[in-house]
C-alpha cells in the first residue's frame, strides 16, 4: 500500500513522514465504510476509546449495529453539539477569529509535530475526496484512526469521497483534516478544538474531538470560505428548494440563516396534525388555535440543504443568483421530529434507506432499527436537543443535482413570544418583503435567535455574523461582507423576504410560516407586489408587510402580518420589541465600519445608525416592482 499511496498521491513532508513504513486503509466502497464505522467485526457496539495519559482508557463514542445503518453517541453530552467557539486560526495570514498563540499563550508548532507523531503511530484511514463537489470542488484528504470509522463514513456521505480504484494520478490535497481526538483531553481540558492551518500550498484542519460539526461539516466549509474569499466567491449558508404548484408554477426559494433558522425544514413538507389539519399558531395567552386549509401542496425538489456554491462559473444574462449544492450528504437535524408521522418523507427514507445510514444522538438498540423520534436522553427526562442522521442526497427523492436559478433569497430567525408585558424582537410578521439594501444588513447582522437546539449556547439574541456563516469562516468579515454586497448589487432580479419561526408575537407557530409563505408564493409565482400590496412595516428593518395574505381562499389573521394588531403585544409591545432589534442591529454593524468596506455599504450601514427610513434604503440601492 505503501507504494501505491506514493505513486497516486503528492504529498508533502508531513504526510510522507505520517504515512512512511506503514499500511493504511483506503476504502474503496461506502459499504466497507460502513463496515469500518462498526468497528470492522460482527460487533453490536463497537466503542471508540482510547489511552489518554493521565486518565486510562476514555470511550468517547459507542456506534450501535442497527438494521438500518449505524448510530453513533458520545458519552459526554457536551459532545452532542457544536461549540460555537471551537475554531481557532494557527497561521499568520489574514483573520479576524482567536489565533491559537493568542489563546493558548504558544505557537502551534510543537502541538502540530505532536499530532503528527501520534497519528504516525495509529493504524490509519486515509481518503481522498472533492471539499465542495466533484466537478466544481477541490481536492482533499481525510487521515483518521481507522477506529473512527463513523467519521470517515459520515464525511463521505457529507462531501462524497474517491474510492480507492479511482483516485486519479498526481492526486494533490488542496485540503487536509487530521483527526487526533485523544488531544482534546490533553490540551484542550475536554472542549471541542478544531485548528485551522492556512499554508501557501494546503489549508490543513487539525480536529481534536470526534463530533463532525465542526470539522467534517463545518470545517470542510470554512475550507470552502476560504478558497472563495480568495478567489471572490462565497458559499452560502442555505438551502434551496425548487416548488412546484399543483397547477405548475415553479419558484424556486433559497433560505439562509443562521444554524436553527430553518434552513433543512424549508426543502421538508409541512407539518399536518395527525387528523391531517394545518395548525397555523396556538396563542399562547388564550389558547386559541389557528387553522388553514391547504388540500393540495407542492411538489418539493431539493436543491440545497445547508452550503450552496455559488461559483462564478455559474452566472448568465438573466441577472439572478444561481446556486448548487456544495455537499453530497444533509446533515439532517430531526429534534422537532418526536412522534411517528411527524415527517413521513424521512421516516420513511431513514427506517428502509436503500444503504445503511449513520445517525448521531439516537437511541439505537442493537439489531434493531433505528427510529429518528427516538432521541438519545443528555439527562433522565431531557432528551438531546441535536439528534442528527447524515442523508447521503441521492436518498431524497426529486433531488436536483444541476445548478439553479434562485428567484427568491429568504432570511429565517427563531424568535421569542412578545407581549406588552414582555416585549422581545418577537415582532415579526408571518414574512416581510425586503429591499436589497436591507436584505445585505440582514445577512451580515445574522441573528442566531432564540432557543437554538444545534449549538452549546442558547441564551438571548447572538450574531451568527457575516452571511450567518461567519462562525465557520477562517478569513475577514469586511471581506465578506462586500463579496456579499457585491453579489446582491449583480442579481437585482433575485427577490428577498424575511420570515420567522417559532413564534409570531403571542402566537406559537414552530417553522409554519416558512412553509406557508412557500405555498403562498409559490401559488403567485414570484415574492413582486403591486405597491398598493404593500404596507411599510412599523419597524423599518422590517422592510414591507403585506396588507392581506389569503391562502386557499382563507385571509391570513392581520395580526400574524403585522403583529402590532395582535392585542396582546399592540404598539407598545410592538415599538419596544423593535427598539431591542435596531439597537441589535446597530451594536453588531459597528464591527464592518473599516477602511476596507466598499463605499457603498458604509452607506447603507450609516443609514441603520441614523434610523434611516425604507424610503432611504430603497434609494442606496432600489427594488425592481
Amino acid at each position: 500500500m505503501k507504494k501505491e499511496i506514493l505513486a497516486k498521491f503528492i504529498l508533502n513532508e508531513e504526510l510522507k513522514y505520517v504515512l512512511s513504513d506503514k499500511e493504511v486503509i483506503i476504502p474503496d466502497s461506502r459499504s466497507e465504510l460502513i463496515e469500518l464505522a462498526l468497528g470492522k467485526q460482527e460487533n453490536s457496539v463497537f466503542e471508540v476509546a482510547y489511552d489518554i495519559p493521565g486518565k486510562g482508557r476514555v470511550v468517547e463514542a459507542t456506534v450501535v449495529r442497527c438494521k438500518n445503518g449505524a448510530a453513533v453517541n458520545y458519552t459526554d453530552a457536551y459532545m452532542r453539539r457544536r461549540d460555537p467557539d471551537c475554531m481557532v486560526v494557527a497561521d499568520d495570514g489574514e483573520t479576524d477569529k482567536p489565533r491559537y498563540r493568542d489563546r493558548y499563550g504558544e505557537d502551534f508548532s510543537a502541538l502540530r509535530q505532536m499530532t503528527f507523531d501520534w497519528l504516525k503511530s495509529q493504524n490509519l484511514i486515509v481518503m481522498p475526496f472533492m471539499a465542495g463537489g466533484e466537478k466544481y470542488g477541490y481536492p482533499a484528504l481525510l487521515i483518521a484512526p481507522d477506529n473512527a470509522g463513523f467519521f470517515a463514513a459520515g464525511l463521505a456521505d457529507l462531501q462524497g469521497f474517491i474510492p480507492k480504484h479511482r483516485i486519479p494520478d498526481q492526486f494533490k490535497p488542496r485540503a487536509i483534516i487530521y483527526l487526533a481526538p485523544p488531544f482534546r483531553h490533553t490540551h484542550f481540558g475536554g472542549k471541542q478544538v478544531v485548528v485551522h492551518n492556512r499554508l501557501k500550498d494546503v489549508h490543513e484542519l487539525f480536529s481534536y474531538n470526534l463530533y463532525p460539526g465542526p470539522s467534517a461539516k463545518k470545517g470542510i466549509y470554512g475550507v470552502l470560505l476560504n478558497i472563495g474569499e480568495q478567489e471572490g466567491w462565497v458559499t452560502l449558508h442555505a438551502s434551496t428548494v425548487r416548488a412546484v404548484t399543483p397547477y405548475d408554477n415553479i419558484i424556486t426559494i433559497m433560505h439562509e440563516g443562521a444554524s436553527g433558522g430553518g434552513k433543512s425544514e424549508m426543502i421538508e413538507r409541512l407539518h399536518r396534525q395527525p387528523d391531517g389539519s394545518i395548525l397555523l399558531g396556538e396563542n399562547l395567552k388564550t389558547g386559541e388555535k389557528l387553522f388553514i386549509e391547504l388540500k393540495d401542496e407542492c411538489e418539493l425538489q431539493p436543491v440545497t440543504d445547508d452550503m450552496a456554491l455559488c461559483h462564478p462559473s455559474f452566472q448568465d444574462g438573466n441577472k439572478k443568483l444561481i446556486v448548487k449544492d456544495a455537499e453530497q450528504g444533509w446533515f439532517l437535524r430531526i429534534n422537532h421530529i418526536t412522534r411517528y408521522g411527524t415527517d413521513p418523507l424521512y421516516e420513511k427514507i431513514t427506517i428502509h434507506p436503500p444503504e445503511p445510514l449513520i445517525f448521531l444522538n439516537l437511541d439505537g438498540v442493537p439489531g434493531a432499527t433505528c427510529l429518528i423520534w427516538e432521541h438519545t436522553m443528555d439527562a433522565p427526562g431531557k432528551p438531546c436537543p441535536n439528534p442528527r442522521v447524515i442523508m447521503p442526497r441521492r436518498f431524497v427523492p426529486g433531488v436536483i443535482n444541476d445548478p439553479v436559478e434562485v428567484d427568491i433569497r429568504s432570511f429565517g430567525i427563531r424568535t421569542p413570544a412578545c407581549t406588552k408585558e414582555k416585549p422581545t424582537y418577537g415582532i415579526i410578521g408571518l414574512f416581510h418583503i425586503l429591499p436589497p439594501a436591507l436584505a445585505w444588513l440582514w445577512r451580515l447582522v445574522a441573528p442566531r435567535g432564540h432557543d437554538n437546539p444545534s449549538i452549546t449556547d442558547t441564551v438571548g439574541m447572538s450574531s451568527e455574523g457575516v452571511g450567518s456563516y461567519w462562525p465557520f469562516a477562517t478569513g475577514k468579515m469586511v471581506n465578506h461582507a462586500n463579496l456579499l454586497l457585491r453579489q446582491i448589487v449583480e442579481t437585482p432580479n433575485t427577490r428577498y423576504i424575511l420570515v420567522p419561526n417559532q413564534h409570531i408575537g403571542v402566537y406559537k407557530v414552530g417553522f409554519m410560516p416558512q412553509w406557508i409563505t412557500r405555498e403562498y408564493l409559490a401559488r403567485r409565482g414570484s415574492a413582486r407586489f403591486k405597491p398598493e400590496q404593500l404596507v411599510e412595516s412599523r419597524c423599518a428593518l422590517l422592510g414591507y408587510s403585506l396588507k392581506a395574505v389569503k391562502v386557499e381562499g382563507k385571509y391570513i389573521p392581520k395580526g400574524l402580518l403585522e403583529v402590532n394588531h395582535q392585542p396582546e403585544v399592540g404598539n407598545e409591545g410592538y415599538d419596544a420589541g423593535a427598539k431591542i432589534l435596531n439597537d441589535f442591529f446597530k451594536r453588531e454593524l459597528a464591527k464592518f465600519v473599516t477602511p476596507e468596506l466598499d463605499p457603498l455599504g458604509k452607506k447603507i450601514i450609516d443609514c441603520c445608525m441614523s434610523n434611516g427610513t425604507l424610503k432611504d434604503y430603497l434609494e442606496l440601492i432600489p427594488m425592481r416592482i
